[in-house]
């Protein structure tokens, strides 16, 4: 609009110059018609001009109000969406509540250290008003207690302990299938069940612990290795746990099989037991030797090194072997035939919740959990453990071939599983 008003008294003074000059000429009259018509044309281009751009800046704005008014509904309509999900979720979660109240009681046979294992069944009846009991039993005792039940378990959940004795249930058809609402919350499909019989609430880290008084006492260095734990010079000091009762040795015997392969794994089996002690029932067994003494290097998990480190001893030094090393999944899944389904569903909805997990470390279980929603435990970290410091493990392999994998170590150790020697292969 500027630009056209200064055109028109430009036009305007270039008039009155010629006015002046034909005053007295008849060719004023047509020039003032010229003059009038040209300014004229002026201001009426200059109108449209800036009538057009108003028209475009309008439908600009208009646009751009549109695309903002849908954006706004697009995320309104998938909040709301979210919103009816949630509550459907929380409604069927509701109604669990309600037919595992009906059904009164939950039994519990779990793998993990017994003082978590209560404390987790404590807050669920102290949470639901459901009678909780529990028996604390190793991994191998659970699957070979629910073999011989032969669908009529006595419990009606498992909480706890390492996945490869979980995967041979769901092999032969011991577990039941639920799909879980909380199992959003785990950090990744890696930790559950592809045909969801289990979920994954822990990660625990494979290494050894070491009494370093001891080391000193013996002049000897900590192994770094799994290839040094084989050298003459820890001969009798060393104690792993009974791959008949511990579903950590099961993992040991997976993790070397995987790392070097079926036959080499064997003859290092046959090396190390040169220099094993004892096997140990549990899988936390050799952990609770070093401290005093009785063992002078334990195989297991880490985490439970740092439970006996906080309990005082801290002669125990862990170790990360440096040629790699594995993990276990802490499960927790619902027995096929069990007597109280809803119940049965309603733990597993609890133990993939911070109700349960997050009082984990507060009764010394300090593994990585593998909830997004979970406070890891800061313990772990703080003794230098890394949760994705591992191999890439196998669990296909260890569900279709653990249980050969176990008769093919006792093959190579000269015994059957059957008649392992009692006095170094505990069963107690």
């Amino acid at each position: 609009m500027q630009f056209f008003a200064l055109l028109f008294f430009v036009i305007l003074d270039i008039s009155e110059v010629y006015l002046g000059v034909y005053i007295k000429d008849r060719r004023v009259i047509i020039m003032k018609k010229k003059l009038a018509l040209l300014l004229a044309c002026t201001m009426a281009l200059g109108l449209t001009a800036c009538g057009g751009s108003q028209k475009t800046e309008t439908a600009a704005a208009a646009s751009e109000t549109a695309a903002q008014t849908e954006a706004e509904t697009k995320e309104s309509a998938k909040a709301e969406d979210k919103e009816k999900q949630e509550a459907s979720e929380d409604g069927g979660l509701e109604a669990l509540i309600e037919a595992a109240k009906a059904e009164g009681e939950l039994t519990v046979y779990g793998s993990c250290e017994e003082e978590y294992l209560s404390a987790a069944c404590q807050n669920f009846e102290k949470l639901y008003g459901i009678k909780t009991k529990f028996q604390r039993l190793s991994t191998s005792e659970v699957y070979t207690k629910v073999s011989e039940e032969a669908g009529k378990p006595s419990a009606d959940v498992w909480f706890g302990g390492t996945t490869d004795p979980y995967n041979e249930e769901v092999a032969d058809g011991l577990l039941m299938p639920y799909e879980a609402v909380n199992a959003k919350n785990l950090i990744s499909e890696d930790y559950k069940d592809p045909t969801s019989c289990w979920y994954g609430i822990y990660k625990g880290i494979l290494g050894f612990m070491v009494n370093t008084e001891e080391l000193e006492r013996l002049g000897l260095e900590a192994p770094k290795t799994w290839d040094d734990l084989t050298k003459e010079e820890y001969k009798g000091l060393i104690m792993l746990s009974n791959p008949n009762t511990a579903g950590t040795a099961k993992l040991v015997i997976n993790t070397m099989i995987q790392m070097k392969g079926h036959d080499e794994a064997m003859e290092y089996f046959k090396a190390l037991d040169k220099n094993v002690a004892q096997y140990t029932k549990s899988g936390s067994g050799p952990s609770k030797m070093v401290g005093p003494g009785e063992c002078v290097i334990g195989i297991g998990f880490l985490h439970d090194g740092i439970y006996q480190i906080l309990q005082g001893y801290d002669n125990i030094q862990l170790i990360v072997p440096e040629d790699g090393t594995s993990f276990e999944v802490g499960a927790t899944a619902i027995f096929e035939g069990c007597a109280h389904p809803n119940a049965a569903k309603l733990w597993i909805e609890y133990a993939l919740s911070p109700d349960c997990v997050d009082h984990a470390k507060e009764n010394g279980s300090y593994q990585f959990l593998v909830l997004t929603n979970a406070t890891q435990p800061e313990e772990a970290e703080t003794f230098g453990l890394d949760m994705n410091n591992t191999i890439d493990y196998d669990f296909e392999d260890a569900k279709e071939n653990s249980a050969k994998y176990v008769e093919d170590f006792f093959e190579a150790l000269g015994s059957s599983a059957d008649s392992a020697d009692a006095g170094r292969f505990l069963t107690e």
